[in-house]
């Protein structure tokens, strides 16, 4: 499907590219708004003679130490035949440089940028025979400085997206460092420091964006961007687009109809791609009903659960109980409105929400809002059927 929209954005994060390094960006928003396909839109629009693009996401493993780190960052390929660290550096940008080719050469070019290759037998050696943590991914760090110093002498600029950057959080080097700190202090060099990479780091995790954005480390040296579900404008101008991409039909939607998703759903692109595929075998009224019953039932599970079971949630690095009343506090509170300040609710109740994906916390606002609009009726229909609260 045709990438929709979003010119704000891709205006924003092109001409950061098209800046010397200066800054670690953030790329943050609501679930499932679209960030990573921005940003692969964005990468689709670069000058592939000019810039070399790498994508690491952070999901594809379940990172438990240092190793797991160092696989997921690096492609440890069995292939170079090399013998010392520049030599495998050298194999490596020939590598990335044929990729680059044949990016050029595809008729189609999707936007996905390409891995760090390295010699396994380099690898091996990194990580073989060293006791420190430390050391082990000291080395890893010098392997891509050193990589990303040979690609700037060829007049070119490396793009580095870490996506999902928040599953290194609880990885420690030692009882006073975690790798994430470790991590961002060699990003730090690469961007403000020696100019030597564009880095931007794409998550979901508003909970992550919070520390990250009181972080001591990354003061004035990181830049948030927020990528949010469409406007109604957008949204609606969206379903026309749907319409002749996926039911290949304009105005199969009435204009009073198109409003009537929006008004249940938001602005939420994966929510509107989703509702207009139900639509190919279902009625409008039967696809909507069914979004709202599914979204009600989740939150009833969770307010259930508090019946049954002790709920804890990690916070401020101590596990505290929640208590339902707290939740259902919150709850109540986005009865005649869809934002609140953060600061208008209890700190561990709404964690807790945040964490699972109940609410949106927009810490560079202050701000708490529902994940979506869906979420957002879903929250009031559940408390009047629980005889909580009355439904708007």
């Amino acid at each position: 499907m045709k990438f929709f929209n979003r010119e704000k954005e891709i205006k924003e994060i092109l001409s950061v590219i098209e800046s010397e390094p200066q800054l670690i960006y953030f790329i943050y928003g609501p679930i499932n708004s679209g960030k990573t396909a921005l940003i692969k839109e964005v990468i689709k629009k670069i000058d592939l003679d000019k810039y070399i693009p790498f994508y690491i996401d952070f999901r594809m493993k379940n990172i438990v130490d240092i190793d797991d780190f160092a696989e997921v960052l690096l492609e440890v390929r069995d292939d170079i035949e090399v013998k010392t660290l520049e030599e495998s550096i050298e194999r490596a940008l020939e590598i990335i440089l044929s990729n680059i080719k044949l990016l050029k050469g595809a008729s189609v070019f999707f936007g996905m940028p390409i891995n760090i290759p390295i010699s396994e037998k380099v690898f091996q050696k990194f990580l073989d025979g060293i006791s420190k943590k430390e050391k082990k991914v000291g080395n890893i760090y010098t392997y891509i400085e050193k990589l990303l110093l040979r690609i700037r002498s060829l007049g070119k600029m490396p793009i580095l997206v870490l996506d999902e950057l928040q599953m290194l959080k609880d990885i420690s080097l030692n009882g006073n460092k975690t790798l994430l700190k470790s991590f961002f202090q060699f990003l730090v060099g690469l961007t403000k420091a020696h100019h030597l990479a564009h880095v931007f780091c794409v998550s979901s995790d508003s909970l992550f964006i919070e520390y990250v954005y009181s972080a001591t480390e990354l003061e004035g040296r990181a830049k948030y961007i927020l990528v949010d579900d469409f406007e109604k404008k957008e949204a609606l101008e969206f379903l026309n687009f749907l319409e002749k991409e996926i039911l290949k039909k304009e105005n199969f939607l009435s204009q009073s109809e198109k409003e009537k998703v929006y008004d249940l759903v938001g602005g939420k692109p994966v929510y509107l791609v989703s509702i207009v595929n139900d639509l190919k075998t279902k009625p409008l009224k039967k696809v909507l009903s069914y979004f709202l019953q599914d979204e009600k039932a989740k939150i009833k599970m969770e307010l259930e659960k508090f019946d049954y079971i002790k709920v804890r949630v990690k916070y401020e690095d101590q596990e505290v109980e929640i208590k339902k009343e707290d939740v259902i506090e919150i709850f109540r509170k986005f009865k005649n409105q869809d934002v609140l300040k953060k600061d208008e609710v209890k700190a561990p109740a709404y964690y807790y929400l945040v964490k699972k994906n109940i609410l949106f916390l927009d810490p560079i606002n202050e701000i708490l809002k529902p994940q979506s609009r869906l979420t957002w009726h879903a929250i009031n229909k559940a408390l009047e059927e629980l005889n909580l609260g009355k439904y708007k």
